[in-house]
């Protein structure tokens, strides 16, 4: 029976978060070693096991696998969540690139100082409904159908969820000028692995609280 991945990065969402989200609704048991000081991390890169001296690292198949896009590449392409052939690929790829950029703006919203993080939930909302979520709706309403690619789940949905519900944390109405969203949303949220990802007691990491930012600036801060 093959080993269950391991998840290296501390206990909160950052940028392992899309790695527990593409797992979880393939429906893939993990665990987990949480970072809680620099000595762990001295720890990983003292012993070669990270190929550019950073986390991310998730351990899966005998290979220290870093760089998150391609830690969320293998593993949707293990579990059929990377398209039938190039062309859905290269989609799902252009898809989880553009909304991956939106998410690295939630993702470094807790570090900012107090008084910019106001500012920069505007800026995100406006982003998110300027540039980024009429894409999707347009996609959605042109081919009818539930997922973003192939009339199948994917990565990119994966992702968009992921983004879309930690907008909602922060900014509860944004999808209300985009009704295909909306119901898309919610389908994929009751699909069964996603939906026991979403409930309470699973693996998903609540919003960053101080503690999780402390955290991660006594490990990685020189």
């Amino acid at each position: 029976m093959a080993a269950r991945p391991k998840l290296h990065y501390p206990n909160g969402r950052g940028r392992m978060e899309s790695v527990r989200w593409v797992l979880a609704a393939a429906g893939v048991e993990f665990d987990e070693e949480f970072l809680e000081t620099k000595e762990q991390l001295y720890k990983l890169q003292d012993g070669n096991h990270l190929l550019f001296q950073q986390v991310p690292m998730v351990e899966i198949d005998g290979m220290k696998l870093v760089q998150t896009r391609s830690i969320l590449h293998y593993i949707a392409d293990k579990h059929n969540l990377f398209g039938k052939n190039l062309k859905e690929r290269t989609l799902i790829d252009m898809y989880v690139e553009g909304t991956l950029d939106l998410l690295e703006l939630l993702i470094m919203h807790p570090f900012l100082k107090p008084d910019d993080q106001q500012k920069e939930v505007v800026n995100m909302a406006q982003k998110a409904i300027i540039r980024y979520f009429p894409v999707f709706e347009k996609i959605l309403r042109s081919h009818g159908q539930s997922f973003l690619v192939g009339n199948q789940l994917s990565l990119a949905d994966v992702i968009l969820l992921q983004t879309i519900l930690a907008l909602e944390e922060k900014i509860p109405n944004i999808l209300s000028a985009f009704p295909f969203l909306q119901e898309y949303t919610v389908k994929l949220s009751n699909i069964p692995t996603i939906k026991r990802f979403l409930e309470p007691g699973s693996k998903k990491k609540p919003p960053p609280d101080e503690i999780y930012v402390r955290t991660v600036y006594n490990i990685f801060r020189p």
